[in-house]
């Protein structure tokens, strides 16, 4: 009577809620989707008030982050400080979220 002896590839322990979450985003492909649009989200806290109020739109193409700046003197602070910008994506969301930022 071992019909359902297998448990269709079901672990037998209780696993957390972020793990089981994790590995289901990681089942259906879905995990770098997720990742763009919390980063997306995040990015008013990431770069601060100022930069924030004055980014007009923000997409991710291709693993490129693209940002439209409404004011000249701040696209070019940024674009300057570029690799800054990457590391403080990379040490919130970790290496490969995105590979570059261009702004606009």
């Amino acid at each position: 009577m071992e019909k359902y002896g297998n448990n269709g590839g079901r672990k037998k322990e209780a696993t957390p809620l972020k793990e089981a979450f994790d590995d289901l985003l990681k089942a259906y492909r879905l995990k770098d989707k997720f990742d763009e649009r919390l980063l997306l989200q995040a990015w008013p806290e990431l770069m601060g008030k100022m930069v924030a109020s004055r980014t007009t739109g923000l997409y991710i193409k291709e693993k490129k982050l693209f940002v439209k700046i409404s004011s000249g003197p701040v696209k070019n602070e940024l674009k300057m400080n570029r690799t800054k910008v990457m590391e403080l994506i990379e040490s919130k969301f970790g290496k490969g979220v995105i590979e570059d930022v261009v702004f606009l």
